[in-house]
């Protein structure tokens, strides 16, 4: 058998890459695009928890067609108190193989980028479907995909106001000045939920609950204000669906199945399903719906 070759790219390779805020909206859009138009095949995500702390990994597979020709598993790990060691809750290698021979191409870091391509994910459904004079972004959580949220979020809208908020003083504080020397910008510290969404235009809960419990009312949400729950259990008031005017996911294959997810409950509960469903954002962002 002839000599198999692939990259290898630890954090430090794919940071000295320094990709601007444009090219990575650019590439998940694309995708996201490529994943409307029935070009990908991606599977629902499992779980493995060791048992040993609360933390889990999360296994992630799919396949990019046409000319990328990709396929890929990502394992995520998302432990809550790593921070007490001083790591990041959320840590990741990325497999990359050639679809037609099962050829392994490349392992690399994947920390980073998941923290760039969730943010992406986020700033890209708010680019179709929230309102263009949106000016206020009310955000809770600060883990390593928060940053992400917000600076490519601030990218496409340039706020007027940005509220953040954690469980951790400590946590919201250092996120808030991350962004204040990233971004140039004021950012508000909250001490409540309510404080950080309560007429925000855009709204990203991205909390790190233990176990569900109801942290955001819908009362609090402003009329015509862009959602974003992808907390780690479900923190959002059942009602809340009630009041969208389109349920979009990312992909509703992720929405089925094991405990994890910010709108498990509703999903449970018949609030979300394929039938109340609005479209996945890549039938949006590919024009296949509205």
């Amino acid at each position: 058998m002839p000599p198999i070759y692939f990259t290898y790219l630890n954090r430090l390779d794919v940071e000295a890459l320094e990709l601007t805020d444009d090219e990575i909206l650019n590439a998940i859009e694309g995708g996201l695009a490529k994943q409307g138009r029935g070009e990908t095949v991606i599977e629902p995500r499992v779980h493995l928890e060791p048992g040993l702390v609360d933390g889990h990994f999360n296994v992630l597979r799919g396949v990019l067609g046409s000319a990328d020709n990709s396929a890929g598993v990502k394992i995520v790990g998302d432990f809550v108190d790593n921070y007490k060691i001083g790591l990041p809750s959320e840590l990741g290698v990325l497999l990359l193989f050639d679809p037609r021979t099962g050829v392994p191409r490349a392992i690399m870091d994947a920390s980073g980028i998941t923290d760039m391509r969730t943010g992406a994910v986020t700033a890209i459904g708010a680019k179709y479907l929230a309102r263009k004079d949106s000016k206020i972004l009310g955000h809770i959580g600060a883990r390593g995909t928060a940053y992400w949220n917000v600076r490519l979020l601030n990218h496409l809208f340039d706020f007027d106001e940005i509220r953040v908020h954690s469980r951790r003083p400590e946590s919201r504080n250092a996120f808030a000045e991350r962004l204040r020397h990233d971004l140039g910008k004021n950012v508000i510290v909250t001490d409540d939920w309510r404080a950080c969404v309560e007429g925000a235009d855009i709204v990203v809960e991205a909390s790190r609950l233990l176990e569900p419990k109801v942290m955001l009312e819908t009362s609090w949400i402003k009329k015509g204000a862009f959602v974003v729950p992808y907390g780690t259990m479900s923190a959002i008031d059942i009602s809340l669906t009630d009041i969208m005017q389109k349920l979009v996911v990312d992909d509703w294959g992720q929405c089925k199945g094991g405990k994890f997810g910010s709108l498990r409950a509703h999903v449970e509960a018949g609030k979300l399903s394929q039938q109340t469903l609005h479209a996945e954002l890549g039938q949006i962002v590919a024009g296949l719906k509205s």
